[in-house]
């Protein structure tokens, strides 16, 4: 299992068929590729969330579009042998530590392999990146 830590940033759409699909044709316009995209409701619209494998790249994109973008936020990303209990290690450890999650997500990726983001609170994300060894 490998677990890093990575760069996110948020905004607030419309709730409105096609809104994901204009945010994401604009991102392959500017050729930047997502580790991970979310989006799901929020306060009469929705939320959504981007994890750029390039943050530079994404910034830019973003400036371009005329995006207004949350503060650059951290998400861990773990990634290993999917088998029964593959997330209860990062769980009991966060837990033993008394570091409670914000939010998670996991996926079977096929050919065996998982693939997970998590955060914790801000104050938290030290003390997680030392505990799971996350680079």
């Amino acid at each position: 299992m490998a677990i890093r830590k990575a760069s996110y940033y948020s905004m607030k759409v419309s709730q409105r068929p096609g809104a994901g699909a204009q945010l994401l044709a604009a991102l392959k316009a500017a050729k930047v590729n997502l580790l991970a995209f979310t989006g799901f409701p929020a306060g009469g619209g929705a939320q959504v969330d981007f994890i750029p494998q390039d943050q530079a790249k994404f910034a830019k994109a973003a400036r371009k579009a005329k995006w207004k973008l949350s503060p650059r936020k951290t998400v861990f990303l773990a990634q290993g042998d999917d088998k029964v209990g593959a997330l209860t290690r990062i769980l009991g450890s966060l837990a033993k530590a008394k570091i409670n999650l914000v939010s998670l997500q996991a996926v079977t990726a096929g050919k065996r392999r998982y693939g997970a983001m998590f955060w914790v609170k801000r104050k938290d994300v030290a003390k997680a990146s030392r505990l799971l060894k996350a680079r």
